[in-house]
C-alpha cells in the first residue's frame, strides 16, 4: 500500500496540493470543467429546451415579443454592456494589460495573461464549430450575432479575461478589502456581459451557463498554471519584476 500511494503522495506535494491556492484552483477547475460537460449532455438531449424557451419568452413583451421588458433606455444599456464582452474590447483591455506588465517588468506575467486568453478565445472558437448549435429562433435578435450559438463566446470570453486580470489584480494587491473587492467586480462584469446576451434574445440560457463555466475553468486551469510557474520563477510573484532595479544597473 505504501508503495502505491509513495508516487500519489510525490506527485501531491510537486504540484503545491497541500497548499489552499493551488488545490483551490484545480478544485475550481474540475468543477467547471464537469459542469459545463453535463450542460452539453442536457443541451444536447433537449433537456434544456423548456428552461431556455420559457427565460427568454419571460423577458420579452407578451404584446410584442419583438421588444424586451422594460424601457427602451434598458435595451440600448444591454447592448453596451454586452459589447464588454466583444472581441474588440477584450482585445484592447487584452493588449493594454499585456502592455502594462511588459512596462512594470512582469514578462512572466504578460506571456501568461496571453496565452490564456489567446488559449481561450481559440477554445471558443473551437466548441463553436464543434457543437454547431443554432442561435435561438423563438425570439427577434436584438443585436448582431455572427457565430453558432453554444457556447456563448461573450460568456465565455468574458469570463477568461475578467477573471485573470482580476485575479492578478487582486493577487499584487495587499489590502484584502480591495483584493475582494476586484475580484466581485470582474465577477460582477461576467454576470452582466452574459445575462444581456440572454435578455437580447441573441443566445439560449444555457448557452450563457455553459459559456461562464467553461471559462471559469479556463481561468482557473490558467491560474492553477502560473502559480506552479511563479515557484520555478518563470512567472514573477507579488512585487517581483524581471527588470533590473536601478541599484543594480548604477
Amino acid at each position: 500500500m505504501k508503495r502505491f500511494l509513495s508516487p500519489i503522495t510525490g506527485l501531491w506535494f510537486r504540484l503545491r496540493l497541500n497548499e489552499v491556492g493551488p488545490l483551490l484552483s484545480l478544485a475550481a477547475c474540475g468543477f467547471f470543467a464537469w459542469a459545463f460537460i453535463a450542460l452539453a449532455d442536457e443541451v444536447f438531449e433537449g433537456e434544456t429546451h423548456a428552461f431556455d424557451s420559457a427565460i427568454l419568452l419571460a423577458l420579452r413583451n407578451p404584446q410584442d415579443i419583438a421588444n424586451p421588458l422594460g424601457p427602451s433606455w434598458l435595451e440600448e444599456a444591454a447592448r453596451d454592456i454586452t459589447g464588454l464582452g466583444g472581441y474588440a474590447i477584450l482585445t484592447l483591455l487584452t493588449a493594454a494589460s499585456v502592455a502594462y506588465l511588459l512596462m512594470a517588468g512582469k514578462r512572466g506575467a504578460a506571456v501568461l495573461v496571453l496565452i490564456s486568453i489567446v488559449g481561450g478565445t481559440l477554445l471558443s472558437t473551437g466548441l463553436k464549430i464543434g457543437f454547431e448549435r443554432p442561435r435561438p429562433d423563438l425570439v427577434p435578435h436584438a443585436a448582431r450575432v455572427y457565430t453558432a450559438s453554444f457556447p456563448s463566446g461573450h460568456a465565455m470570453l468574458s469570463a477568461i479575461t475578467y477573471l485573470t486580470l482580476g485575479a492578478l489584480l487582486a493577487r499584487v494587491e495587499k489590502s484584502r478589502r480591495l483584493s475582494a473587492f476586484i475580484m466581485g467586480l470582474a465577477i460582477v462584469m461576467t454576470l452582466l456581459v452574459g445575462a444581456s446576451r440572454v435578455y437580447l434574445g441573441v443566445h439560449w440560457p444555457s448557452d450563457v451557463l455553459a459559456g461562464w463555466a467553461v471559462g471559469a475553468a479556463w481561468a482557473s486551469l490558467c491560474w492553477f498554471v502560473a502559480l506552479q510557474l511563479q515557484r520555478k520563477g518563470q512567472v514573477e510573484k507579488p512585487g517581483e519584476t524581471s527588470l533590473p532595479s536601478e541599484a543594480d544597473s548604477a
